[in-house]
């Protein structure tokens, strides 16, 4: 099944949910940093891809309507919680969006530069608006097109270009520092 054909069982469904859990639950970590919210989101995506699957039209491949999905509920979510951290003012944090860079067998140079690289990092992506951050995950984390993207999004493809453009010259300018100073 390519996930453009009807879907006429429970069985089916399953199979489509092994298939792309991984992926999505990748996407909704990059977004929200958190396992937790992460895992709650993915399946949400489904529940909610389940209940509108006769809304699915195949003009996208059934993997980008589900991303589409998972980040709008993504989306949504850290609007909430903004909101609620915004009429609480002083609500919990949340989990660190990037906790360590992979290394492969890393020196204590390199994971000094990876710690600094993470303090910088992290503020500098939350410091994104949720849309620059999300097209700047589904481009360089997931590696999609800007026409998926865009498709994922809801918007325009020059829109999606110009956020995934935001995002990079935001965080080059946030790591220029880190870069002068270990090059």
């Amino acid at each position: 099944m390519n996930g453009t054909e009807a879907i006429t069982s429970r069985e089916e469904f399953q199979a489509l949910v092994e298939r792309h859990a991984r992926p999505l639950f990748r996407l909704a970590y990059r977004i929200t940093g958190s396992d937790t919210d992460a895992e709650d989101l993915v399946q949400e995506t489904f529940l909610k891809a389940w209940r509108q699957i006769a809304k699915f039209d195949g003009r996208a491949s059934f993997g980008t309507w589900l991303h589409r999905i998972c980040a709008n509920c993504s989306l949504d979510l850290l609007r909430s919680r903004r909101r609620r951290q915004d009429a609480d003012s002083g609500g919990d944090e949340d989990e660190p969006m990037i906790n360590r860079l992979p290394a492969t067998s890393p020196s204590p140079e390199r994971l000094a530069l990876s710690d600094e690289i993470t303090r910088t990092l992290e503020p500098a992506l939350a410091e994104l608006t949720e849309m620059e951050r999300t097209a700047f995950v589904l481009r360089h984390y997931d590696g999609m097109a800007i026409e998926e993207i865009a498709v994922t999004l809801g918007v325009q493809t020059g829109a999606a270009k110009h956020s995934v453009f935001r995002a990079v010259q935001k965080l080059r300018r946030a790591l220029e520092p880190v870069a002068r100073t270990n090059v």
